[in-house]
Protein backbone atom coordinates (compact mmCIF):
# COMPACT_ATOMS: atom_id res chain seq x y z
CA UNK A 1 0.00 0.00 0.00
CA UNK A 2 1.03 3.54 -0.67
CA UNK A 3 -0.21 7.01 -1.43
CA UNK A 4 0.19 9.11 -4.56
CA UNK A 5 -0.43 12.85 -4.77
CA UNK A 6 -1.90 14.30 -7.95
CA UNK A 7 -2.59 17.88 -8.97
CA UNK A 8 -5.18 19.01 -11.49
CA UNK A 9 -6.02 22.40 -12.95
CA UNK A 10 -9.43 23.32 -14.34
CA UNK A 11 -10.01 25.99 -16.96
CA UNK A 12 -13.12 28.20 -17.28
CA UNK A 13 -14.98 25.44 -19.16
CA UNK A 14 -14.09 22.70 -16.63
CA UNK A 15 -11.38 21.39 -18.95
CA UNK A 16 -9.14 19.19 -16.82
CA UNK A 17 -5.32 19.29 -16.91
CA UNK A 18 -2.85 17.20 -14.90
CA UNK A 19 0.11 19.15 -13.54
CA UNK A 20 2.93 16.83 -12.45
CA UNK A 21 4.19 17.52 -8.93
CA UNK A 22 7.77 17.91 -10.17
CA UNK A 23 6.77 20.70 -12.56
CA UNK A 24 4.70 22.43 -9.89
CA UNK A 25 7.65 22.21 -7.49
CA UNK A 26 9.88 23.85 -10.11
CA UNK A 27 7.27 26.56 -10.65
CA UNK A 28 7.27 27.33 -6.92
CA UNK A 29 11.05 27.40 -6.60
CA UNK A 30 11.68 29.30 -9.84
CA UNK A 31 8.50 30.78 -11.32
CA UNK A 32 10.20 31.48 -14.67
CA UNK A 33 11.23 27.83 -15.08
CA UNK A 34 7.90 26.69 -16.45
CA UNK A 35 5.34 28.72 -18.35
CA UNK A 36 1.71 27.81 -19.03
CA UNK A 37 0.61 30.15 -21.84
CA UNK A 38 -2.93 28.71 -21.95
CA UNK A 39 -3.51 30.13 -18.45
CA UNK A 40 -1.86 33.53 -19.04
CA UNK A 41 -3.56 36.33 -17.13
CA UNK A 42 -6.01 34.04 -15.35
CA UNK A 43 -6.85 32.64 -11.95
CA UNK A 44 -7.27 28.90 -12.32
CA UNK A 45 -8.98 26.40 -10.03
CA UNK A 46 -6.72 23.64 -8.81
CA UNK A 47 -7.14 20.52 -6.77
CA UNK A 48 -4.67 18.33 -4.94
CA UNK A 49 -5.70 14.71 -4.52
CA UNK A 50 -4.18 11.96 -2.41
CA UNK A 51 -4.90 8.52 -3.85
CA UNK A 52 -4.38 5.22 -2.06
CA UNK A 53 -2.41 2.69 -4.11
CA UNK A 54 -2.50 -1.09 -4.00
CA UNK A 55 0.19 -2.80 -6.08
CA UNK A 56 0.93 0.64 -7.58
CA UNK A 57 -2.66 0.97 -8.85
CA UNK A 58 -4.99 3.69 -7.54
CA UNK A 59 -7.90 2.25 -5.58
CA UNK A 60 -9.52 5.22 -3.83
CA UNK A 61 -9.32 8.94 -3.17
CA UNK A 62 -8.39 9.51 0.47
CA UNK A 63 -7.95 13.29 0.60
CA UNK A 64 -8.70 16.26 -1.63
CA UNK A 65 -8.22 20.03 -1.35
CA UNK A 66 -9.27 22.87 -3.59
CA UNK A 67 -7.54 26.17 -4.29
CA UNK A 68 -6.50 28.62 -6.96
CA UNK A 69 -3.36 29.40 -8.91
CA UNK A 70 -2.86 32.84 -10.43
CA UNK A 71 -0.82 33.33 -13.60
CA UNK A 72 0.63 36.56 -14.94
CA UNK A 73 0.07 37.85 -18.46
CA UNK A 74 2.80 35.61 -19.86
CA UNK A 75 1.62 32.42 -18.16
CA UNK A 76 4.04 32.31 -15.23
CA UNK A 77 2.76 31.32 -11.79
CA UNK A 78 2.44 34.21 -9.32
CA UNK A 79 4.00 32.43 -6.37
CA UNK A 80 3.32 35.17 -3.82
CA UNK A 81 -0.45 34.86 -4.31
CA UNK A 82 -0.27 31.08 -3.81
CA UNK A 83 1.96 31.42 -0.74
CA UNK A 84 -0.31 34.02 0.91
CA UNK A 85 -3.27 31.67 0.60
CA UNK A 86 -1.32 28.66 1.88
CA UNK A 87 0.06 30.57 4.89
CA UNK A 88 -3.42 31.86 5.71
CA UNK A 89 -4.86 28.34 5.55
CA UNK A 90 -2.10 27.02 7.81
CA UNK A 91 -2.64 29.87 10.26
CA UNK A 92 -6.37 29.10 10.43
CA UNK A 93 -5.62 25.45 11.06
CA UNK A 94 -3.22 26.28 13.87
CA UNK A 95 -5.31 29.08 15.40
CA UNK A 96 -7.38 26.87 17.77
CA UNK A 97 -4.29 25.28 19.35
CA UNK A 98 -2.52 28.63 19.67
CA UNK A 99 -5.62 30.24 21.21
CA UNK A 100 -5.96 27.43 23.76
CA UNK A 101 -2.40 27.91 24.95
CA UNK A 102 -2.06 31.60 25.39
CA UNK A 103 -4.87 34.08 25.06
CA UNK A 104 -7.35 34.99 27.71
CA UNK A 105 -9.52 37.05 25.35
CA UNK A 106 -11.53 36.18 22.27
CA UNK A 107 -9.85 38.56 19.81
CA UNK A 108 -9.67 37.09 16.30
CA UNK A 109 -7.63 38.48 13.42
CA UNK A 110 -9.97 38.02 10.46
CA UNK A 111 -7.38 38.94 7.81
CA UNK A 112 -6.10 35.37 7.48
CA UNK A 113 -9.64 34.02 7.31
CA UNK A 114 -10.49 36.32 4.39
CA UNK A 115 -7.28 35.45 2.52
CA UNK A 116 -7.82 31.73 3.07
CA UNK A 117 -11.47 31.84 1.98
CA UNK A 118 -10.50 33.76 -1.16
CA UNK A 119 -8.32 30.82 -2.14
CA UNK A 120 -10.97 28.13 -1.80
CA UNK A 121 -13.69 26.73 -4.03
CA UNK A 122 -15.99 23.73 -3.96
CA UNK A 123 -16.89 21.55 -6.95
CA UNK A 124 -20.36 20.49 -8.02
CA UNK A 125 -21.19 16.80 -7.55
CA UNK A 126 -20.66 16.19 -11.26
CA UNK A 127 -17.27 17.89 -11.20
CA UNK A 128 -16.32 16.02 -8.02
CA UNK A 129 -17.02 12.70 -9.76
CA UNK A 130 -14.89 13.80 -12.74
CA UNK A 131 -12.00 14.78 -10.45
CA UNK A 132 -12.20 11.47 -8.56
CA UNK A 133 -12.25 9.51 -11.83
CA UNK A 134 -9.27 11.47 -13.19
CA UNK A 135 -7.31 10.92 -9.96
CA UNK A 136 -8.01 7.18 -10.21
CA UNK A 137 -6.88 7.09 -13.84
CA UNK A 138 -10.37 6.34 -15.17
CA UNK A 139 -10.59 9.57 -17.20
CA UNK A 140 -7.89 10.90 -19.48
CA UNK A 141 -6.89 14.53 -19.20
CA UNK A 142 -4.28 16.74 -20.83
CA UNK A 143 -0.90 16.53 -19.11
CA UNK A 144 0.90 19.85 -18.72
Amino acid sequence: MGVSFRMFLLDQDDGLYRLPNTKFGRMLRDPTSYRLPRFAGTRVRMTNVAVELLDRQPIRVVWITFGFLTFDGEGYLIVDAFNRQQYARAELGLAPSIAERGSAGKVVDAASRFVAQGGLWAPSRTLQRLLDAAALGQVKCTRL
